[in-house]
């Protein structure tokens, strides 16, 4: 009976280190991806007022779980029964993506000028209206993003058996998600805490000068991240594309894989803002 029990605790011990190994595969793997998605959901996460960024960044963070909930056993039936359908999804999600990105690039350079003196004031309902799109437009790039990440974390364990497969990449799901939006409510609550160390320090020494620092940093980083955001956007799509279509893969052998990435980003992403307004057109005419 004890002789049992302990084969028992070995075969749990061999399971937890081959889980260890291939979850450290699997996150290296995806470092990069995680990177973009941090700045996107970054960029997307901010913009709202001060007394709504935590409650609006828990929904997101809510709903970015729910997505994986969905993602990890519909990807492993898929794999299993399917393995085209998941090239499929990721194509329509790399184009999803191109799209945001390249329709940022467009509002940035045709957006009106506003003059300085210019006040807008916007009523709850708006305000609450703009809330609700930018929280739907943040989860569904979430959800494309949260694709690319399951699918990357499940290719690194194909060889490996189910359990293994499946403890693996909801680790590297629940480490994304905790991890990504973690550092995004550090970021949202920056200037928030350079008051609160600016009040606690009597307007002096270094609490004082770290304050300000944080006061001053947020507009850079949000700026920064939108910037950085945008361009992630365009090589995540780009790399999407790279990967699953042979032609764009042997296209362009000698060019730097990044910037590779980030020319077919764009055209795909041009192509795809194109064929969305022209279909916007013919059906706003019907």
């Amino acid at each position: 009976m004890a002789s049992g029990f302990f084969a028992v605790l070995d075969d749990i011990s061999a399971l937890m280190d081959d889980v260890a190994s291939a979850s450290k595969m699997a996150t290296e793997k995806t470092a990069g991806i995680l990177g973009d998605d941090l700045a996107v959901n970054a960029e997307k996460a901010t913009g709202f007022l001060a007394s709504r960024e935590l409650p609006v960044l828990w929904k997101i963070t809510k709903s970015s779980f729910l997505n994986k909930l969905i993602i990890i056993p519909l990807a492993l039936l898929l794999n299993f029964y399917l393995p085209i359908v998941i090239k499929i999804i990721l194509l329509f999600g790399g184009a999803f993506l191109a799209y945001e990105g390249v329709e940022k690039i467009i509002e940035f350079i045709f957006q009106k000028v506003k003059k300085v003196e210019e006040v807008i004031i916007e009523n709850t309902s708006n305000n609450f209206n703009d809330e609700k799109a930018k929280i739907k437009s943040a989860v569904t790039t979430d959800f494309i993003l949260s694709i690319e990440i399951v699918i990357i974390a499940l290719g690194t364990v194909l060889d490996k058996s189910l359990s293994i497969q499946i403890i693996t990449v909801s680790i590297v799901a629940i480490l994304a998600t905790v991890g990504v939006y973690g550092i995004v409510a550090l970021i949202v609550r920056m200037d928030d805490t350079g008051f609160k160390l600016i009040k606690k320090s009597d307007n002096k020494g270094f609490l004082f000068s770290l304050g300000n620092l944080l006061v001053k940093a947020l507009p850079i980083v949000i700026k920064t991240l939108s910037f950085v955001g945008t361009i992630a956007l365009i090589l995540v799509a780009g790399g999407i594309f790279t990967h699953n279509i042979d032609y764009f893969h042997h296209l362009f052998t000698t060019l730097n894989p990044t910037l590779k990435d980030a020319i077919i980003g764009l055209v795909m992403g041009f192509i795809t803002v194109l064929l969305v307004t022209v279909i916007k057109k013919v059906f706003s005419k019907k």
